[in-house]
């Protein structure tokens, strides 16, 4: 088994078996890497797995080329590259993203969060020209500079796999025009720099108050403007404006100590970039949830219109882009993704069932996890063979468990907790809680458990439920 690969790098660099194995990312993820900790005694590591040997050789190359500018990085402990799999320093659990959404309220952000963005932006130059200098560019995957057909890929992904599956009236000519005069535009500037590609909030680990930073195996040469921009636009961060612009400032005067720098002439493209940007992310919300039809991704789509709003208003182009504004412009007006803006104010309850065997389901929306509920205790179906091969959402092992007094004496109780918690979830805005219901299988108790859950909560207003059984996934894997 792949994870065997994992343990067998653990155990020859820490010189002990693995004890902990924790999964950290599922298939919400949007990159198709499996991300593990593995742990024993007080020694952890987060391994990798993914099957695209040229990006993980990109990462690694990379990571090791940072570390030795003294870049804040994680350590390359050991690899595999022929089973895809490799092992690195565990740089904890809190992303700055994570640190954001914990210390913000009613629209104020706290001023450690602000300074934790200035530490990063800080840090960012070093990554762009620094270590730049003497980097292998060879090693990039899938191309080694940000030019013409990686720009041409990004905007026809924002084409097709957002604005043709929103349902946004455009003209083909007179939008590919556009994207002519936009790509000579953003390669006017100058780009012999390192671009990180997905210099975001989610990328990027808090450990006592300094910032680490991952998922850097998409980079390659290309303009300055590209990575702050990603940084300040990062959708669902939500910056107020003017903290943007303070952070934006924060990072000229660091960018200064480096190269020469002409700030008139970096803001001449920066919006460009930041627009740019923007319609990358959209392309892959768009080939997430509309096309892959997982929802979740659609939750950013409300943010980013946000600021192309703010953008259409505040921030004027040099260049005349007529098809391109009126595309932003009808998404602005888009009945369907106005849908998507009001779902988005809901409270999103993902529910899921699990085998306690395989480890508890990970929150990956930032926000810390929510209820984990031990369903062991009740009776097991699964110790009957009539049940064996049947599962929690059949009526038999329903109506066997809707027999038992003590499954509904239970239920009771978590319905009681979960209520209580939902009323104020919603009185105080929060967007996201996570259920999880775990039994010996996660076959039988779990699985109904999570069914009985989610049916109930679908008769609630303003309430999105996210149903995953985990364990049958891997039953049936």
């Amino acid at each position: 088994m792949p994870i065997d690969v994992l343990k067998t790098l653990f155990e020859q660099h820490f010189h002990t078996p693995v004890e902990r194995v924790q999964p950290l990312q599922g298939e919400l993820g949007g990159s198709g890497r499996k991300i593990i900790r593995l742990g024993a005694a007080a020694r952890s590591a987060i391994g990798i797995l993914y099957n695209v040997r040229e990006e993980n050789a990109a990462f690694l190359q990379f990571s090791k080329h940072f570390r030795r500018h003294g870049l804040p990085v994680p350590e390359i402990y050991a690899e595999d590259l022929t089973h895809g799999a490799y092992l690195e320093e565990d740089l904890g659990d809190t992303t700055l993203y994570e640190f954001l959404s914990k210390n913000r309220a009613a629209g104020t952000i706290a001023p450690q969060v602000v300074e934790a963005y200035r530490k990063v932006v800080a840090v960012l130059p070093r990554f762009q020209v620094e270590a730049s200098r003497d980097l292998d560019y060879s090693v990039c995957y899938p191309i080694a500079s940000f030019d013409r057909q990686s720009i041409a890929w990004d905007l026809n992904y924002f084409k097709y796999y957002f604005l043709r599956l929103a349902g946004v009236p455009f003209s083909e000519l007179a939008l590919e025009d556009d994207f002519g005069r936009l790509t000579e535009f953003l390669l006017s500037a100058p780009r012999d720099y390192f671009l990180y590609r997905d210099f975001q909030s989610r990328n990027i680990m808090l450990r006592d108050g300094q910032p680490f930073f991952v998922d850097y195996q998409g980079g390659r040469k290309g303009a300055l403007q590209y990575d702050i921009a990603s940084l300040l636009y990062d959708a669902k961060a939500d910056l107020p404006p003017e903290l943007r612009q303070q952070l934006l400032d924060h990072y000229l005067g660091a960018l200064a100590a480096f190269i020469p720098l002409d700030r008139e002439a970096f803001t001449r493209h920066y919006y460009a970039y930041v627009y740019v940007r923007i319609m990358q992310a959209l392309g892959a919300y768009g080939f997430r949830g509309f096309y892959e039809r997982r929802a979740h991704f659609l939750q950013s789509v409300p943010y980013a219109l946000k600021n192309l709003r703010w953008l259409l208003h505040q921030a004027e182009l040099p260049i005349a882009l007529p098809a391109l504004m009126g595309a932003f412009q009808g998404m602005l007006a888009s009945e369907k993704l106005q849908s998507i803006a009001s779902e988005a104010d809901n409270l999103v309850v993902r529910v899921f069932s699990f085998s306690f065997h395989q480890g508890l389901p990970q929150d990956e929306t930032g926000n810390g996890g929510g209820y984990v509920f031990d369903g062991r205790s009740l009776p097991n179906p699964g110790r009957e063979e009539r049940f064996k091969t049947l599962t929690g959402q059949d009526a038999p092992v329903i109506d066997y468990l809707n027999q038992q007094e003590s499954v509904h004496q239970y239920f009771a109780s978590v319905l009681s907790l979960i209520d209580s918690t939902i009323s104020t979830y919603q009185s105080r805005g929060f967007k996201n809680l996570m259920v999880s219901f775990g039994c010996t299988g996660g076959q039988h108790r779990s699985v109904y458990l999570a069914e009985q859950l989610a049916k109930r909560l679908r008769t609630k207003p303003a309430i999105e439920v996210q149903l995953r059984h985990l364990g049958l996934e891997n039953l049936r894997k």
